[in-house]
């Protein structure tokens, strides 16, 4: 008598002994026959009946066949009794094989690509991870190159990434572990840590807000787990370090941070982090010591340069009085004074802005094109019919350039908003406008704590020797010690 097929998936917790009523229900839960990627082949090896279940495109075929060319010349008497054992153990020459009784498990190690094995006669399954993922070469990351240096960066796969990390940081205390979040898309996490360096009250304080993530799915992968950990949703001052380099990743690591992992996603997210993280680049650290410091120091110029360089332009031309008699010069001419000038300057911001969502969004056969036009039909028009004045054009133009400078995209953004909250403030209370907005940023920053890290350490509470670390780029050698805001466990890197 043929065992009943389940009607729904809370009948059956764990594998039966009937290979009907399994195949049964994972058909069911899996949605054989209605989704084509999907598979269920039926199987008789050594006289015993088996299915096998996995989602096309996931598997390496090529294992799965030499492992049924075998099976195909077993006898029944090479594998009974105990044929769970004797194809684990034996006959089954694949290096990831494990058993599985629990149904939920199983199901969900078929969608995330593992083919599995159930037998008839036996409440265990076999999953044979032979799987494999589309995925592109591990390329120089577009955001982080370098003149010299390793070119490889990460890649979309998380067994890619935490390999590439490990083939530069073969410590036997690196710990990769392993997390599942989204009710729906279950995808893989990896928490990485050297587990003698990193604080204990780090790693358990981000493990538990990692577990603690209830959400239906991460399509979003890496950024919408920030906003969980976080989840300061208006500060728009990054709360970790995103990096798509392994150098830069085992460089953390064996600073002590914890590095989080998320498959699908060529980001690797470096906590805690501060404001300095944001402003060094693996650049300064491929050349010598004197010329990583002028780097940096052109950098923070730069940077510096794209925050304040257009109000203080904006304050001065509403406020002349306040600029030397040396640098009048560096006011707009009385004949170009036709729209407000906070109105040119925010006019130009959404110019830039929009000019650089539209180059994203070019093909590159056409991004000539497309700076012909926004530089000379939108640019010397719009200066010809006194829309804008050359002054906003120049001071702009090097606060974008300060932008583009930051290593941070996330960061560039944030001092971005930081800009036009500026010019809104000058524009309306010019020089104390200014002023309280600069304090205001200022203040949040000081009180931002992200993972109970202060945000602009060491500058506030003052670290004298890690100040000077980042304002000169120090020799590798005199890099002595970990930095005491991750309070490692070894404070010590020699």
């Amino acid at each position: 008598m043929k065992t009943p097929e389940p009607t729904n998936h809370e009948e059956l917790q764990q594998l039966t002994k009937s290979l009907d009523t399994n195949a049964a229900y994972l058909k069911q839960a899996l949605g054989v026959k209605k989704s084509f990627d999907v598979i269920h082949r039926e199987l008789e090896f050594a006289g015993i009946k088996m299915g096998l279940f996995f989602v096309d495109g996931f598997v390496k075929d090529e294992v799965l066949n030499v492992i049924f060319l075998h099976l195909a010349k077993l006898k029944p008497e090479d594998i009974q009794p105990q044929t769970i054992m004797k194809l684990l153990h034996t006959h089954i020459a694949y290096v990831e094989t494990e058993t599985v009784k629990e149904t939920e498990k199983l199901i969900g190690a078929v969608l995330a690509g593992p083919p599995v094995l159930v037998i008839d006669g036996y409440d265990e399954a076999l999953l044979i991870d032979a799987r494999t993922y589309p995925a592109r070469g591990p390329d120089e990351p577009d955001i982080e190159r370098v003149v010299r240096g390793a070119r490889d960066g990460f890649t979309e796969t998380l067994i890619f990434n935490t390999a590439l990390t490990r083939r530069r940081l073969r410590d036997r205390s690196l710990r990769m572990e392993y997390i599942q979040i989204g009710r729906r898309s279950k995808t893989d996490i990896a928490m990485a840590y050297l587990e003698d360096v990193a604080d204990d009250e780090l790693v358990s304080e981000i493990r538990s807000r990692l577990t603690g993530i209830e959400v239906e799915g991460l399509a979003m992968a890496d950024k919408a787990i920030e906003e969980f950990l976080f989840k300061k949703h208006w500060n728009p001052f990054p709360m970790v370090r995103y990096t798509e380099r392994p150098d830069v990743a085992a460089i953390h690591l064996m600073e002590g941070h914890v590095l989080i992992y998320t498959d699908t996603s060529p980001s690797v997210m470096i906590t805690p982090t501060t404001l300095f993280h944001h402003v060094q680049h693996a650049e300064e650290y491929r050349q010598k010591p004197i010329v990583g410091a002028y780097l940096r120091w052109v950098r923070f110029a730069a940077m510096l340069g794209s925050v304040f360089m257009l109000p203080l332009w904006l304050m001065f031309a509403l406020q002349p009085e306040l600029l030397p008699d040396m640098l009048h010069f560096l006011l707009p001419k009385a004949k170009e004074n036709q729209v407000p000038f906070v109105v040119q300057a925010l006019l130009a911001e959404v110019g830039i802005d929009a000019l650089r969502m539209a180059a994203i969004h070019t093909p590159s056969s056409l991004a000539t094109a497309l700076g012909l036009v926004a530089a000379l039909m939108i640019g010397d028009i719009a200066v010809d019919v006194g829309l804008l004045s050359k002054d906003i054009l120049l001071f702009l133009s090097i606060s974008a350039l300060g932008t583009f400078a930051t290593p941070s995209y996330e960061f560039g953004m944030a001092t971005r908003i930081v800009r036009i909250s500026l010019l809104l403030l000058t524009g309306l209370f010019h020089w104390v406008g200014l002023a309280a907005g600069t304090l205001f940023w200022f203040v949040l920053l000081a009180f931002t704590r992200p993972l109970d890290t202060p945000y602009l350490w060491p500058l506030l509470p003052l670290n004298i020797k890690a100040m000077a670390d980042i304002l000169v780029r120090s020799p590798v050698p005199a890099k002595k010690k970990r930095p005491s805001v991750l309070k490692p466990k070894d404070g010590t890197r020699l």
